[in-house]
């Protein structure tokens, strides 16, 4: 068996962030979303960030993604700092974000439009394929389920071939057997990829069945509360969800979510003690 990449002290850091905070401008005054949150991700490494509802992980996601700018710290890719959408990185949405207009083959070919780019429709031949989409290309989004949609935004993101792919709660509008499929899909593609993934989810248990490591963020603002390595063998199946193992550690990551205050809440009780 395959058992995927293991972080090592020699692996090499492929994404960092560094202190990254981020305040938003709001009309009832500023929004802290992300406080000195700093985390590494080593070359070839599935990784996960979960935490509770409103932590910042898409905000931290988007920051990579150089689609939002930090208001202090840095993200570096390959040891260059990020500073806007870079062509190494893909990124797969919380929707699939279609356009209703094009079909499924034009859809894929919109990234290759905007960066002035030579189609490569071999690539994208192989990519549909794989997910189960090849003879789709003609076919709408409205005709088109909400799993096989999913499909194409992650053919579309792999489509430029990027070393690094970002994906923002993808499958959680799903149902739970499609979820299941597309958890699988992924794993398989990132064991013949090996790209490097950083997933955000609301979802422990998928957490964990992907991923090589779990970083959990605290309430917001948020930062960096705990790592958890994941080391069940790959490639991995669904009965491993069913193991007393599995259990464990996933009621373990949500022990933490739920016990780790936020930097205001932390910030007040060390304020009490000391009075």
């Amino acid at each position: 068996m395959d058992a995927g990449v293991t972080p090592t002290e020699e692996a090499r850091v492929k994404l960092a962030v560094r202190g990254a905070t981020k305040y938003y401008d709001t009309k009832s005054g500023p929004l802290h979303a992300l406080d000195n949150y700093s985390m590494d991700v080593n070359e070839g490494e599935f990784t996960c960030v979960v935490g509770p509802s409103g932590c910042g992980k898409t905000t931290l996601l988007w920051s990579v993604a150089g689609l939002h700018s930090l208001t202090s710290g840095d993200v570096l890719l390959d040891g260059e700092h990020v500073r806007g959408p870079h062509p190494q990185i893909g990124m797969v949405f919380q929707e699939a974000n279609l356009l209703p207009w094009r079909n499924l083959t034009r859809n894929i070919q919109l990234p290759f439009e905007i960066k002035r780019r030579q189609t490569d429709q071999e690539h994208i031949d192989h990519l549909l394929e794989r997910v189960g989409l090849a003879g789709f290309g003609n076919k709408f989004p409205r005709e088109l389920s909400g799993g096989m949609q999913q499909r194409a935004a992650i053919v579309r993101a792999l489509s430029f071939n990027p070393s690094v792919l970002l994906m923002d709660e993808p499958f959680g509008a799903l149902d739970a057997f499609t979820r299941d499929e597309m958890n699988l899909l992924v794993e398989e593609i990132w064991l013949e990829t090996r790209k490097t993934i950083v997933f955000i989810t609301h979802n422990i248990t998928e957490a964990v069945f992907l991923s090589d490591r779990v970083f959990v963020m605290s309430a917001r603002p948020g930062r960096l509360a705990k790592v958890f390595d994941i080391s069940f063998p790959r490639p991995r199946s669904l009965d491993l969800l069913a193991t007393r193992e599995v259990f464990e550690l996933v009621n373990e990551i949500k022990a933490e979510i739920q016990h780790t205050p936020s930097a205001a809440t932390a910030a007040a009780a060390l304020e009490m003690a000391d009075g």
